[in-house]
């Protein structure tokens, strides 16, 4: 059985490694290949305005993504000997997360475009 397994494994990689030669672009597009990914030249001139939209779109992104990872032990915990507690807990959270998307959605934080 257990070489069975080792054996489909090893088949399955080695398949899938020889796809990955021959799939790709023999022409890869300039902008993939430079070294810095954000669109921006990074010779050019260092003083170009940003757009503040973009930061605040950044942030917000960055707030709710780690307060849901705050959420992640919860399956976990409802083992525990008080599930209430945990409960409890992850409702809270999640209504202030819901609180928060909802106070940047009325005030405009999220549009992309005036």
């Amino acid at each position: 059985m257990l070489s069975m397994i080792l054996l489909t494994a090893t088949t399955i990689s080695a398949i899938l490694a020889i796809i990955t030669f021959w799939l790709p672009q023999t022409n890869p597009d300039t902008e993939k290949v430079s070294p810095y990914e954000c669109g921006f030249d990074p010779l050019g001139s260092a003083r170009l305005p940003f757009s503040m939209r973009f930061f605040l779109i950044a942030i917000l992104f960055l707030l709710f993504d780690l307060e849901i990872a705050l959420l992640l032990p919860a399956p976990w915990a409802v083992q525990l000997e008080y599930p209430t507690v945990t409960t409890t807990w992850a409702l809270i959270i999640l209504s202030l997360l819901t609180l928060g998307l909802v106070y940047e959605w009325t005030q405009g934080g999220l549009e992309w475009a005036e």
